[in-house]
């Protein structure tokens, strides 16, 4: 395996500094959201969404350059599709609904993916989930519904119809994680990331051709929303997925899927920063979802690893 793909597993790193990368893991993904609502201010949906995916895509080339031998071809579809299902659908279903909904909802919303992930597990890849994650599955469902409905005198509504793609997203991402876990946990996390995007890579670029993005990222007048797209695609996509196999492998996959409870809570703080209207509803709805997500997590179990197989990014929140 090359020397690229992996990180040596060290016994000697403090506790401070496993804590330090859960935090700042937490800190960029949590920001994604309010980063794609600045992005919109001067870039289109499509630009914003097939803007982060094909700076990701350029962020990993030097990886795909010296790990083409890694890969098996019969993986390539599976790698396609990953790409597909769990980054540049998303990206553009994020992207629609924050321009009509806010950030700090956006972000709660996706913690729905954990969710969705034993959902479409136990219904299409086998797995027979415990009561424990059943009740879980029932609580965040139910903390979904009061993120997504209001009561209009006596009735119920849908507060915004536009929360809907946002959980488009994440059903977009629990597949995408079985797919991953099923077919591509024989991959280094960093392999498997980077070949992924190369499949949607190049789409995105296409897209890209037929849109203004190129000029308003020469542009210096777009100085400001064009880093923040650049923050998107090369940190929160590029270089936080392979800080997330660090983590991984300095602690334990348990540990690190616990950034899902952390992003919520950057993504409401940096809406209320924004002044975003964060009601004491949005709040109850982000409690009640954490608490289903951490008993669809204790101590849940995918698939079993392949033996002397590095760490797979199966429990890798993407946003």
């Amino acid at each position: 395996m090359s020397s690229i793909t992996t990180f040596p597993k060290s016994r000697t790193d403090s506790p401070l500094i496993i804590w330090g990368l859960l935090l700042f893991l937490a800190l960029i993904w949590g920001s994604s959201f309010i980063l794609i609502k600045k992005s919109l201010q001067v870039y289109s949906v499509a630009e914003v969404a097939a803007g982060r995916v094909f700076l990701a895509f350029v962020f990993f080339l030097p990886i795909l350059l010296r790990s083409y031998k890694e890969v098996p071809r019969p993986l390539f579809k599976y790698l396609f599709l990953s790409g597909l299902l769990g980054y540049l659908l998303p990206a553009f279903l994020f992207a629609q609904a924050a321009k009509h909904i806010s950030s700090a909802m956006a972000g709660t919303l996706n913690a729905l993916s954990p969710m969705f992930t034993m959902l479409i597990g136990t219904l299409f890849f086998g797995q027979r989930p415990r009561w424990m994650q059943v009740l879980g599955l029932l609580i965040a469902l139910g903390g979904a519904l009061m993120l997504i409905l209001t009561r209009s005198g006596s009735s119920l509504s849908v507060a915004n119809p536009y929360a809907l793609f946002a959980v488009a997203a994440t059903v977009f991402y629990g597949t995408n994680i079985n797919i991953v876990a099923r077919h591509l946990s024989g991959l280094s996390a960093v392999v498997s990331t980077a070949w992924i995007f190369a499949g949607v890579g190049p789409l995105a670029l296409g897209i890209l051709f037929s849109t203004s993005f190129f000029g308003k990222m020469s542009n210096p007048a777009y100085l400001l929303p064009s880093s923040f797209l650049l923050c998107l695609g090369v940190l929160s996509s590029g270089l936080m997925s392979i800080l997330f196999n660090r983590l991984i492998q300095l602690s334990s996959a348990v540990f690190a899927s616990s950034v899902t409870y952390l992003m919520p809570i950057v993504a409401l703080s940096w809406g209320i920063l924004d002044h975003e209207a964060v009601g004491v509803q949005q709040w109850m709805g982000t409690l009640v979802i954490l608490v289903g997500v951490y008993l669809i997590n204790r101590k849940r179990k995918m698939y079993p690893p392949p033996a002397q197989i590095p760490p797979s990014p199966k429990e890798e929140p993407i946003v």
